[in-house]
């Protein structure tokens, strides 16, 4: 369906709201269920467009799928793959389909993968995913359309990953979890939803040691008939509590996040911080470590839920460097600040007293769509592909937007509801594909915003 947001700005998002299931754990989770020949239980899950293809790409290839009562969890089982041919339409629309590479090589011997999709933010590299299979034995060709993949036998190897994709090592390590013998993955990603994927393996019988490290050991079972029935919750995404921060504090907004991590917020709120936007964390039950009870500083509960509290008003003040230097907020991966946030916090500081540079190291061309904001009236200098320099504050006015990717989508939801008058974004099947239901969700904050 071709529709748009109509977003009337000027009105304070307040309220409480729970976050949806990280997406970005979600995929990868999903994929690994095709290996187990046992049923497996998935809770939490966002129902978003990129799921909802997936799930269609696994039933494709024989995966039984059973939704449960709640809508946001389901019972998967394969006893058998029936497809080694991925449906090439539904894979091409996804970036989250190359995960299924190892999944299905390990179950399958044999995969034939069509060149992925997914968000046109620059270059992204299938290389380390190919390099990483490889290193487990699989003989690997490439042809114009896609990657045909193909091991008779998975044997674990040292690796040393070209550099730390995520979704590359997600790859390695659900291949690793079947092949034989022990899997040394130096260089790997650690993000929370790569660290939620190794615990869903862990709950089948794999040992994993090193998670939430750059290194991990992975004990292969030697046979995907070894992997055990098993439950997961994926997490909250952090990544949509950054969004719905992004939107209170520009708006003015008292904001409560219910049942976060704020293990996986802690860089996120040290960059926040430094434009100006403060939260506290208030601890429900359970037991605290790392800080007080209420407060700032609480990193992790046991048995207990924490949520993030966000009041009025904001300073929205740019944090120099020492000796008044201008600041530079810049992604890296994990545990740094994430990628998918730089077009959030860009957009933050358009509101902000002070000029910041915004470095974004990994995609080249995710920072096109400022020219948007400045038709706004943000006051942006965009250097070059990877850097753009922001001096606020500056009034916003409505404007009619075109979405380009899931998270500039949201930066551009972020403007409108902070900006004078009626703004109007097209092409949202981009942000559909990253948020559940997010007009229905931020009406019930107070937004003004309609799906015509």
């Amino acid at each position: 369906m071709n529709s748009e947001f109509h977003i009337e700005g000027g009105h304070k998002i307040s309220g409480t709201i729970r976050p949806q299931g990280n997406k970005n754990e979600a995929l990868p989770v999903l994929c690994a269920a095709l290996m187990n020949p046992h049923s497996v239980t998935i809770r939490n899950v966002p129902q978003i467009d990129d799921i909802l293809n997936l799930l269609k790409i696994l039933e494709a290839v024989g995966a039984q799928i059973t939704p449960l009562d709640d809508g946001h969890s389901y019972k998967i089982h394969t006893p058998e793959i029936t497809l080694k041919d991925l449906p090439t339409e539904l894979a091409a629309g996804i970036r989250g389909s190359v995960t299924l590479l190892g999944p299905l090589l390990a179950r399958a011997k044999k995969i034939f993968l069509p060149r992925p999709g997914g968000d046109k933010i620059g270059r992204r590299r299938v290389d380390t995913h190919l390099l990483a299979l490889a290193a487990l034995g699989a003989k690997v060709e490439v042809f114009n359309d896609g990657y045909m993949l193909e091991a008779e036998k998975l044997k674990g190897a040292p690796i040393l990953l070209d550099e730390a994709s995520v979704t590359g090592t997600e790859n390695a390590i659900m291949a690793a979890a079947c092949a034989e013998g022990v899997t040394l993955l130096e260089n790997a990603a650690s993000e929370p939803h790569v660290q939620g994927l190794c615990r869903f393996l862990i709950a089948q019988g794999v040992k994993i040691e090193g998670v939430g490290s750059n290194m991990l050991k992975i004990h292969g079972l030697g046979s995907h008939e070894a992997l055990q029935a098993a439950e997961h919750t994926v997490g909250a995404d952090y990544l949509e509590i950054g969004s719905f921060i992004a939107m209170a504090a520009m708006t003015g907004g008292d904001l409560v996040v219910e049942d976060v991590n704020p293990i996986d917020l802690r860089m996120i709120k040290f960059v926040f911080e430094r434009v100006g936007i403060q939260w506290r964390y208030v601890v429900h039950g359970g037991t605290a470590v790392g800080g007080a009870r209420e407060g700032g500083t609480t990193t992790k509960v046991h048995g207990g839920q924490v949520d993030l509290v966000m009041r009025a008003p904001y300073s929205l003040k740019i944090q120099t460097d020492v000796h008044g230097e201008i600041p530079k907020i810049d992604d890296a991966p994990w545990p740094m600040f994430p990628a998918d946030l730089i077009s959030i916090i860009l957009t933050v500081a358009t509101q902000c007293s002070g000029t910041v540079l915004i470095h974004e190291k990994l995609f080249e061309s995710r920072l096109y769509f400022t020219d948007k904001l400045m038709g706004m009236g943000a006051q942006i200098v965009l250097c070059d592909p990877h850097r753009a320099v922001v001096i606020g504050p500056s009034k916003l006015y409505a404007s009619r937007m075109t979405s380009p990717d899931i998270r500039a989508g949201m930066a551009l939801v972020i403007a409108a509801l902070a900006a004078e008058g009626k703004s109007v974004i097209q092409n949202i099947l981009q942000i559909d594909r990253g948020y559940e239901n997010i007009d229905a969700r931020l009406r019930t904050l107070g937004a003004k915003i309609e799906r015509v």
